[in-house]
């Protein structure tokens, strides 16, 4: 059994080739092989958010405050709250984040294959961010 309390494992910045504006990650587990499951808290400034990208086992996200922004490729562009649930299935190309006037806070959860969790893609158009894309 091991038990991590706040603090333990510190904040870190998103990757900037992964992300837009300013978004932090904290890790909750990481889970040893055989175990695949990662879970981080991520929180989006107004205006942040991810790349395109994948996963290659899927993604829950679980929001837990603000309001957010969730697209997959060629789908229409929704808002995420409080308390919503978004299931990306395998291989479904996406991004998420905050909208541009309120910041969001999520869990992202996934699971990792082959030492990875997602494939990273190109960033988001100022265009598809605003919808218009």
């Amino acid at each position: 059994m091991k038990i991590t309390s706040p603090g333990d494992i510190p904040s870190r910045p998103a990757p900037a080739e992964y992300f837009t504006g300013t978004v932090w990650q904290d890790p909750i587990i990481q889970t040893p092989t055989p175990s695949r499951l990662q879970v981080v808290r991520v929180s989006f400034d107004p205006g942040a958010r991810t790349a395109w990208h994948t996963h290659p086992l899927g993604q829950t996200l679980y929001v837990l405050s603000g309001c957010g922004l969730v697209q997959t490729e060629g789908g229409p562009l929704r808002e995420m709250r409080p308390g919503d649930v978004v299931w990306i299935p395998p291989g479904e190309k996406h991004w998420h984040g905050a909208t541009p006037t309120t910041g969001m806070v999520h869990l992202a959860i996934q699971e990792v294959e082959n030492g990875s969790a997602a494939t990273w893609l190109e960033q988001v158009s100022e265009a598809q961010y605003q919808g218009a894309a």
